[in-house]
């Protein structure tokens, strides 16, 4: 279970006060994913991290009684000057799981031959994605954070694959994934929320949010 009790965040843009949450509420179970609306600009990454715990609250509390994931295409975990075969392992030690499956799985998911041995620095941004997200994958987590859907990678079979793993997680864990796209969360979630202005609105279905979501950012 993840929770949300009266959780404010703000930053200060050297102008004026950004607000992204303000004293916002609200409760992910496990086995219910959830997809949350936001128009570009309102802190999705913002929300993302604080779930993930990279960013603390102004106020109010953040409980987490399950085990989640870092999110999507977060990278401060890996160290760039080593290569992938050594991030995999590291990170798999500091997970409790077996080095040796996790560096396989990753080597086989990603797909980046020779390049797989070599530093992450020497990485164009579409390879780092395909490790992050099989990173991801590799370890075992009760929820699983997204941050704007698939890598930004264009290798068809990458995506393929990948895409094909994360549907089957669906059948035993949880996501959470935000987007500006409601056709995004449509392959993710079936309960939804919109984040607007400082508020997070949940509700039981996607197609209840999209309303929202439409009204308020197409007029």
């Amino acid at each position: 279970m993840l929770e949300f009790d009266t959780v404010s965040k703000s930053f200060w843009t050297g102008s004026q006060r950004k607000v992204i949450l303000d004293r916002v509420s609200f409760r992910v179970e496990v086995g219910k994913s959830l997809g949350v609306l936001a128009p570009n600009g309102t802190g999705k990454t913002t929300l993302i991290n604080m779930i993930a715990g990279l960013e603390k609250p102004d106020d109010g509390t953040i409980r987490r009684e399950c085990n989640i994931s870092f999110p999507l295409g977060f990278m401060g975990g890996v160290v760039s000057r080593v290569s992938a075969m050594e991030n995999s392992r590291y990170i798999a030690r500091l997970y409790g799981m077996d080095p040796d499956y996790v560096e396989a799985y990753c080597r086989w998911l990603c797909d980046l031959g020779e390049y797989f041995d070599q530093p992450l620095g020497t990485y164009s941004s579409g390879m780092r994605a395909r490790f992050s997200f099989a990173l991801m994958l590799a370890l075992d987590f009760d929820m699983y954070l997204i941050d704007e859907g698939m890598p930004g990678s264009t290798d068809v079979e990458f995506n393929r694959k990948a895409g094909a793993i994360l549907e089957e997680r669906l059948r035993t864990t949880t996501i959470v994934i935000v987007s500006h796209s409601p056709s995004v969360l449509e392959k993710f979630a079936r309960q939804a929320a919109v984040l607007l202005d400082g508020q997070l609105y949940m509700f039981d279905t996607l197609e209840e949010a999209k309303q929202l979501y439409d009204y308020e950012t197409q007029g």
